[in-house]
């Protein structure tokens, strides 16, 4: 009986390397499962540390350290650009657009570059043990969305101490995570509190994830992802009456940084000979031509550049898009779902 147990092991593990290689579904719920699994582990691992010095922000370098490496085994690459507004040390709330919980993995390879910084997440999070226990003896701030009245409470008295010891807090105004390859309305709170305090917003974007990650379709391709942070957005001598046109501000800055980044990411995903112009030179400018004009164009580019390539999975965003000369039409190519194939790892 042993024998046969070992032997099924042996066919399961030398299967394993074929189905991640054929079957994207495998390939997807198996990365997720290394970053959970990572994530959890580390929680585990971690928490008699954090009972040193409980609820204390900097307990997220410590977490960072350590999570910020799954990136590589899952195939993913993040570009930080405006690197030097985040490091400001200063009080400050970071608005992000929210497409999956990658997201979180982004921000784990910030982290260092944040220093004090904490996030706002929904109360439900906290009972994911391992990963809540630990993240709020790292200092996360949970609210109840249901209760408007008591999250309000809570993010006041978070207001207060974040301004007094020059914490950064980070904020998805969207609410709930959609990776529609769009941002989509803010909620008003980030920008109550700001303005409450008078203390600056950060806009921070995401490029996005429609070249790599299909939830629906259970797709999760190797990527590059963009992080962009904007210049740091004055409350000073706003009042509530400002909050509207303030939101506006920032999401229409938000936006077009968005088209830009998620155009290039797209030109490299095809293109990458092509792209390396236009990726050297948006590192330099991201912030400034992100909220002056435009999306930059996009090269022509061959659609059978990897149609024969193998370990491909089919993608709501297709190779004919890349030939686009605007975001838009990238887009379009996204919600009609044109399937192309995209190289894994």
């Amino acid at each position: 009986m042993s024998s046969f147990i070992e032997l099924l092991g042996l066919f399961l593990l030398l299967m394993l390397p074929f189905l991640y290689e054929t079957n994207h579904i495998f390939r997807y719920y198996f990365k997720f499962l290394i970053y959970y699994g990572i994530v959890s582990f580390n929680s585990i691992v971690l928490i008699p540390a954090f009972l040193t010095r409980p609820c204390d922000v900097r307990n997220l370098l410590w977490a960072s350290t350590w999570c910020h490496r799954v990136t590589a085994l899952i195939g993913l690459r993040w570009e930080l650009r405006g690197k030097e507004h985040l490091a400001k040390d200063q009080a400050c709330i970071i608005v992000a657009n929210h497409q999956s919980s990658l997201d979180v993995l982004g921000m784990f390879n910030i982290w260092h570059v944040m220093n004090k910084c904490t996030v706002v997440a929904k109360r439900e999070l906290f009972y994911a043990w391992p990963f809540g226990l630990a993240a709020w003896l790292a200092g996360l701030i949970f609210i109840d969305r249901v209760r408007g009245e008591k999250a309000r409470e809570t993010l006041n008295e978070v207001n207060r101490r974040i301004k007094k010891q020059r914490i950064k807090l980070w904020v998805f105004p969207e609410g709930t995570r959609r990776n529609t390859g769009e941002l989509h309305p803010f909620k008003k709170g980030a920008f109550h509190m700001a303005i409450e305090e008078q203390i600056p917003i950060l806009p921070v974007v995401f490029s996005s994830y429609c070249t790599f990650l299909n939830d629906k379709k259970k797709i999760l391709n190797a990527g590059r992802i963009v992080i962009t942070t904007l210049p740091p957005v004055s409350t000073e001598g706003l009042t509530k009456d400002d909050i509207e046109p303030l939101m506006e501000r920032v999401r229409s800055q938000m936006i077009e940084t968005f088209k830009l980044t998620s155009a290039e990411a797209l030109e490299l995903r095809y293109n990458p000979l092509k792209s390396s112009a236009l990726s050297s030179t948006s590192s330099s400018s991201a912030g400034a031509s992100a909220l002056e004009g435009d999306p930059q164009p996009v090269s022509e580019i061959d659609d059978t550049v990897e149609s024969g390539s193998t370990s491909c999975a089919p993608l709501h965003v297709g190779a004919a898009a890349a030939a686009s000369a605007s975001y838009e039409t990238y887009k379009s190519s996204a919600t009609a779902a044109k399937a192309s194939m995209i190289k894994t790892l």
